[in-house]
């Protein structure tokens, strides 16, 4: 695969303009939906000759994949091996079929993450994610841990005594976790008196949740993390159906691209691209894929890009903190949220222990929203601060429940869900 990372913007856009023609061909040769697009549509692939031509062709939705989802197929069943899915967060779960192909590109995109980040086959890199119940992130680290030649620890989420144990007894290097489980085992190695401190790990790859606001400066969540544990942070942003991850190196300015695995636009609500800089609905077309591959896919996601060369001395462009879900947007009480302010709000609450929020439509179809909350302290004693706290950063006070932990951590395992969630959206 050839390195495109260091070269040029305008390398790069010669480069991804051969592979969309490519991808283009095969999309018409194999692709049950992307032929009857393209035919509906009266499009040639051959009139799609660059990267703006790209603005000629309707994005495909998550509606598409749903209700169309084995259309997608372009390999005869036998060739598959191995079936992922989508967490279902915004409604039904989509099948993700893979080839060998697919999973050796797998493999690929995260040692060249792994790699972004700074890790080496001399690391020992302890995955805290599911493997199992069809989660793509899982096999895709494990993969690319064993092309990067790495040592692997294979010990999945949960049960903080056992974490604990397993960095003590084997000392990994590098952790592959949730933030905000690492701010759990954290809050765990401090009622044991662990000493982090004291331990191998120098990295955290961080999935699944923001790690830093729009400026690029840590979180709530990374504050938490980086004040109670010396280590690097590194976030990252990827998604099962682009098969694909952004991921910081170690200047944290942002998730680098993989021209040579992935094409992207930052569009605004007309379709238009935007400029660096300006916040769109980031739209993919993954490259190199066989068994479902996509074009111009509509993550859903709200970000920004930045085109200045970074100081790692890659060229390649970067994306930003993902600033909300178009499909997730509340508006509550007159105010616009997106849940990652919401949950970062939260998150730097010390009073709180833990917490699940949940948005519904009210009596009259607009949003509402209840925040339950688990406490360390007596909760007459800590309300006020926690309500204080909320009006000053979100100008707003939802309502709020207090429970137990146990009650908090069990809203946030939905059932057939695979991975616990803080933000629960009862309006899909």
């Amino acid at each position: 695969m050839m390195e495109t990372t260091y070269t040029s913007l305008e390398a790069i856009r010669i480069h991804q303009e051969k592979a969309l023609q490519n991808h283009l061909d095969y999309l018409a040769t194999n692709s049950p939906f992307y032929q009857d697009l393209f035919s509906s549509h009266q499009i040639r692939p051959v009139d799609i000759r660059t990267l703006a031509d790209l603005t000629q062709i309707p994005v495909t939705t998550k509606r598409d994949l749903v209700t169309r989802n084995m259309d997608f197929l372009c390999v005869p069943a036998e060739h598959i091996i191995e079936y992922c899915s989508t967490s279902g967060t915004l409604g039904d779960p989509v099948l993700i079929a893979l080839t060998e192909n697919d999973l050796q590109r797998l493999a690929l995109n995260e040692l060249l993450s792994f790699q972004t980040a700074g890790i080496t086959k001399q690391d020992i890199v302890h995955l805290m994610l599911s493997l199992d119940r069809q989660f793509m992130a899982g096999i895709a680290y494990h993969m690319g841990a064993r092309q990067l030649g790495a040592g692997i620890i294979r010990i999945g989420p949960g049960n903080f005594a056992m974490q604990l144990q397993i960095i003590q007894r084997l000392k990994p290097t590098v952790l592959v976790a949730v933030p905000s489980f690492i701010v759990g085992l954290i809050g765990h190695s401090f009622e044991y008196n662990f000493r982090l401190e004291q331990t191998s790990v120098r990295k955290i790859i961080c999935i699944g949740e923001n790690l830093r606001n729009a400026d690029l400066s840590l979180n709530a969540l990374g504050e938490r993390i980086a004040r109670n544990w010396n280590v690097e942070l590194y976030s990252t942003y990827a998604s099962t159906e682009m098969q694909t991850a952004f991921t910081e190196c170690g200047h944290g300015r942002g998730g680098h691209h993989q021209p040579d695995l992935l094409i992207y636009e930052v569009l605004d609500e007309h379709g238009n691209p935007v400029r660096p800089g300006e916040y769109g609905e980031l739209t993919v077309t993954p490259l190199g894929i066989q068994g479902m591959p996509l074009l111009r896919y509509q993550t859903g996601d709200i970000c920004c890009y930045f085109e200045e060369p970074c100081a790692c001395g890659r060229v390649s462009t970067r994306l930003s903190p993902i600033k909300g879900r178009k499909n997730q947007m509340i508006k509550y009480k007159g105010t616009t949220l997106y849940p990652p302010s919401l949950l970062n709000a939260l998150n730097s609450i010390e009073l709180i222990s833990d917490y699940t929020v949940e948005v519904f439509r009210n009596d009259m179809n607009l949003d509402d929203m209840i925040i339950h909350i688990a406490v360390g302290g007596e909760v007459d004693v800590c309300d006020p601060g926690i309500r204080q706290a909320l009006q000053s950063r979100m100008r707003i006070v939802p309502t709020i429940r207090y429970t137990s932990m146990e009650e908090v951590q069990r809203l946030q395992i939905s059932e057939g869900k695979r991975k616990p969630s803080k933000f629960l959206d009862a309006r899909q």
